[in-house]
């Protein structure tokens, strides 16, 4: 086989493993008793021939406002079974209020608690407020002004998904597609989609940072989409990416049975992290002036599945350059950084000084994750969604 050939199969394999990943039959059978329903603005209820009614069928009702303490439902199903199987956004404002000030939220057989909560950027692979073009197997973007979501998310009894401005700015024009069949069987070992979002500002010293905090159940955890607003006061130029990605499952407690090697690692690439977006991997923030990077890890090949619990962690770990960080330590006395190990060692220029060439830290940075999985249960015991102030720090200017 030729080099050219070679390219060509590994790129329709690729393609072949991201429709197995959401098809659960070929696409030529028929299905019996499945019907296709579209929610938005011009048929909310995704009732059959009720679309695009409005001033006499001439688009008349393509988009909504949405201002501070807005909430509408954007597509709902009652007394049937199905699958939303694509969600399609874009609004006229994408800044970083909006992105974090909007939130998603699914219910799924008329659960009162949210099995999704996020905000609207975050959920969509779009973290730190700021929208970039790219694509993966189940989210993209591509021109970096909307946002879709094609994970296939199921339902027994019925399901609502809503949008909340929990900013204090109107959120401008907002458009939305929801497409979902409704009829569709489904047996006992079908999970329920979730998703959670995480943010810490900042970290703890030597406390992972959750990327999903423990969640009891069966289930499979499908992957995230990571944020980093590096802290250059305190850990001066040094790489911040050296922290495992750890997965807890099943009972364990002080040591994980998943763990990786270090952060870009975990995301596909090493030696660093620049911008690229593959099916399962990207990175799509990579700003070294503002000091600010975003990833994903999707597991569609490589599923991660767990019978009893799972939690996900990651550590905030750095690497250092000897001369540099005797410079740093020495200008910012007030500084706290500890070495890597029984975090017992502060780091002084002294002890830099008379240590080996180059070493890895603990250090602290602002973080924030959205987790996506699946759970036999239609809720979690995951707590709610932190406040919208909460969540804007760190990413306007006059949050710092």
């Amino acid at each position: 086989m030729n080099r050219i050939a070679a390219v060509i199969l590994l790129g329709v394999l690729a393609l072949s493993s991201a429709c197995t990943a959401q098809d659960e039959e070929p696409m030529y059978k028929l299905p019996t008793g499945v019907r296709t329903r579209w929610a938005s603005m011009e048929n909310q209820d995704g009732n059959k021939g009720e679309g695009g009614r409005e001033k006499f069928g001439r688009k008349g009702m393509a988009c909504c406002g949405f201002l501070p303490g807005w909430s509408r439902v954007l597509a709902h199903a009652e007394n049937s079974s199905g699958t939303v199987r694509r969600i399609w956004i874009t609004i006229s404002d994408r800044n970083p209020e909006q992105l974090r000030g909007l939130v998603i939220r699914m219910y799924w057989d008329g659960a009162e608690k949210p099995a999704v909560e996020a905000p609207l950027g975050d959920f969509f692979c779009q973290p730190l407020g700021q929208p970039v073009a790219f694509e993966n197997a189940w989210f993209d973007s591509p021109e970096g002004r909307s946002f879709n979501c094609r994970i296939p998310m199921p339902f027994k009894k019925g399901f609502k998904i809503t949008v909340a401005n929990e900013s204090n700015k109107p959120a401008g024009d907002f458009y939305y597609d929801v497409d979902y069949t409704i009829g569709d069987k489904h047996g006992g070992d079908t999970g329920y989609f979730h998703a959670h979002f995480n943010h810490e500002n900042p970290t703890t010293l030597r406390r992972d940072f959750e990327i999903l905090p423990k969640v009891t159940g069966k289930g499979r955890f499908l992957g995230s989409c990571i944020g980093v607003n590096v802290n250059r006061k305190d850990n001066a130029w040094a790489w911040w990416g050296e922290g495992e990605f750890k997965a807890y499952i099943d009972g364990d407690t002080d040591n994980p049975t998943l763990c990786g090697t270090g952060t870009e690692d975990y995301a596909s690439s090493g030696y660093g992290m620049g911008v690229y977006s593959h099916l399962w991997h990207g990175c799509t923030i990579s700003d070294l002036g503002k000091s600010q990077y975003a990833f994903y890890r999707m597991h569609g090949p490589d599923p991660i599945y767990f019978d009893k619990d799972i939690r996900v962690t990651i550590q905030q770990i750095g690497y250092y350059y000897k001369e540099r960080m005797i410079g740093h330590l020495a200008t910012h006395p007030d500084v706290t950084l500890l070495a890597t190990g029984d975090g017992k060692t502060k780091l002084t220029p002294e002890i830099v000084k008379a240590g080996q060439e180059n070493g890895t830290f603990e250090r602290s940075d602002d973080w924030c994750a959205t987790a996506y999985f699946y759970l036999n249960s239609p809720v979690d015991d995951i707590p709610a969604v932190e406040p919208y102030e909460k969540r804007i720090v760190g990413l306007i200017s006059d949050s710092k």
